[in-house]
């Protein structure tokens, strides 16, 4: 089932490629490493996974799609290391301007950010959350940056790929459980898949481990289809009757930001609720922290009225 998920996918990436041009920038990476690249995919990885894959019936090709130099380099590969970059260059930039005395708009903007992670870590998982806390918001800035660069022109939103999309939702998976094994031990985190009582385990621990073993697919999933869902609404409305349209386009900016800043914040969420349920409080906090699972950060409960 997975795989025919990933064919159909990587179908999608490569039927989106032929249909519209790739970015100069990633036309300029494959001109200059795309036949280097090549050669060593199909001498060595290629192989891989084609005996890897030939078990499920199915081919590197099918999967991934054409191997040629053209493509060597995927275009969401490109877009991914440039949304890396970008953060590394934002996070720079934002640390030099910090001022206690005279913040300005943008410092402001970034302090609501780091205090509604902050306030959604202590409100679900509790005092020790904190400590998840550079995880938490590496995730929020990568993904947030990596969705914003659908407004950038001759830039696409590497979370509009399932290849990244994925990765990031098995990121998530792959952290909560290290959390949760690291804390309570192998068996203390299985463990806690089959319940409270002891007589209805048979029934819930198949139930949670499965539910647990899709949570990557449902992130990623997610993702992938609001981003990629907003970018092919922007490209047909553009091409309807172009150059007219490319307007229409850009007035439907401020939608792509608003679903940009929806779904990183959706993620960021779910992340922690995941982490909230696999880790507790020290013995002598947990009468002093109330209980709850989802709450909304103290300073938007401040804000919200009667």
């Amino acid at each position: 089932m997975l795989w025919l998920l990933v064919e159909e996918a990587a179908k999608s990436e490569a039927e989106r490629e032929s249909a519209h041009h790739a970015p100069a920038i990633v036309e300029f990476v494959n001109r200059h490493i795309g036949e280097a690249v090549h050669h060593f995919q199909v001498t060595y990885t290629k192989p891989l996974w084609d005996r890897l894959l030939s078990n499920f019936g199915t081919t590197a090709e099918s999967v991934f799609g054409p191997y040629t130099p053209e493509n060597a380099v995927p275009w969401y590969t490109v877009m991914f290391v440039i949304a890396c970059l970008l953060c590394l260059a934002v996070v720079l930039f934002m640390r030099r301007r910090l001022s206690v005395e005279d913040p300005d708009a943008k410092q402001q903007i970034l302090e609501t950010g780091i205090l509604t992670i902050k306030n959604l870590l202590l409100d679900n998982v509790g005092s020790h959350g904190m400590k998840y806390f550079p995880v938490i918001a590496t995730f929020a800035v990568l993904i947030l940056i990596s969705n914003l660069m659908a407004l950038i022109p001759g830039l696409m939103p590497p979370t509009a790929s399932m290849s990244v999309t994925f990765a990031l939702g098995l990121t998530s998976f792959i952290y909560y459980n290290y959390v949760g094994i690291s804390e309570n031990g192998l068996f203390g985190h299985l463990r806690h898949f089959a319940g409270p009582m002891l007589v209805l385990a048979p029934l819930l621990f198949p139930i949670e481990i499965i539910s647990n073993l899709v949570r990557p697919l449902s992130l990623s999933v997610r993702l992938f289809g609001n981003m990629f869902g907003d970018e092919q609404i922007a490209v047909n409305i553009a091409n309807i009757w172009p150059p007219f349209t490319y307007l229409l386009s850009v007035i439907l900016y401020p939608l792509t930001a608003f679903v940009a800043f929806v779904q990183t914040f959706i993620f960021v969420l779910l992340s922690i609720i995941y982490v909230s349920e696999v880790t507790h409080a020290p013995h002598e906090e947990h009468e002093k922290e109330p209980g709850g699972i989802i709450t909304l950060p103290n300073s938007l409960e401040a804000g919200g009225g009667h």
